[in-house]
């Protein structure tokens, strides 16, 4: 009886401990191989592009490089709509509807008002429009002097060769009202500076003859020389630029343009 119960006792043991056993095997393998173990949740997963190959015997999960959340990436492509308005896409005006934008374009390019001239031109305005009396939002604010103005006219498709009601280019009326900066503006923007308007004067004619000769009138006269102006085009009475200075007694134009290089 004794031996008959010592053999029950061991027996009992031996059962006893299986359970445990397998189930502490069962995790240590699934935490080598990289795999969760049944019933657990896959966590590591969603984080890869890739699941990690079973078997692999690394024995650690995914590293931070490829455990990186790949939405981080979205926030720039969610930004690309809010930078600068595709004013491409914008619906097709009425021809009725465009011709009243592009004339109150026109009128806030005459008030001086850039800021309602950037608003109507997003909108679709044409700086290119003219009036009754054939100003363009583009042509005025280089005849007056209106630089802002005349700067988003330019970076909004403004014809450099277009001209107004005397057949002259932006350039020939400011050269005239003796407007420096506008002149520099309008020569780097490509403006031709040897145009003749319909009353048979260039920028540099009209800048002798329709003013006063004083300081800003020299300037103009030399930023034309050297933007190519050319002194020698002879105005409807045979007179060259030279001629006319001197005939008006504008000494220093005189001087600048018999010091200007030849050729």
């Amino acid at each position: 009886m004794a031996a008959l119960g010592l053999a029950v006792v061991v027996l009992a043991g031996c059962s006893s401990g299986d359970p445990g056993g397998a189930a502490g095997e069962s995790a240590a393998d699934s935490r080598a191989s990289g795999s969760a173990a049944p019933g657990s949740p896959a966590t590591d997963s969603p984080a890869t592009d890739s699941p990690a190959s079973a078997g692999s015997g690394s024995g650690a999960g995914p590293s931070p490089a490829t455990g990186s959340a790949p939405p981080q990436a979205k926030p720039d492509a969610a930004k690309k709509p809010s930078a600068q308005p595709d004013v491409s896409s914008r619906p097709a005006l009425s021809p009725e509807a465009q011709a009243e934008l592009d004339q109150r374009l026109i009128r806030a390019a005459k008030a001086n008002n850039a800021p309602l001239v950037k608003e109507l031109i997003l909108a679709g305005g044409n700086v290119n429009a003219k009036d009754a009396i054939h100003d363009s939002a583009f042509l005025y604010a280089g005849a007056e002097g209106f630089n802002d103005v005349l700067r988003l006219t330019l970076a909004n498709g403004a014809d450099v060769k277009s001209t107004n009601r005397f057949g002259g280019t932006a350039l020939i009326p400011a050269s005239e009202h003796g407007h420096v900066e506008t002149v520099r503006i309008l020569i780097a923007a490509g403006v031709p500076v040897n145009h003749v308007n319909n009353l048979g004067w260039t920028a540099m004619q009209e800048a002798i003859l329709l003013n006063d000769g004083g300081p800003r009138q020299q300037e103009v006269v030399r930023l034309l020389l050297a933007a190519g102006g050319d002194p020698g085009i002879r105005d409807p009475q045979g007179r060259t630029a030279l001629e006319n200075a001197e005939r008006l007694g504008f000494t220093e134009i005189a001087r600048l343009i018999r010091a200007r290089p030849e050729g």
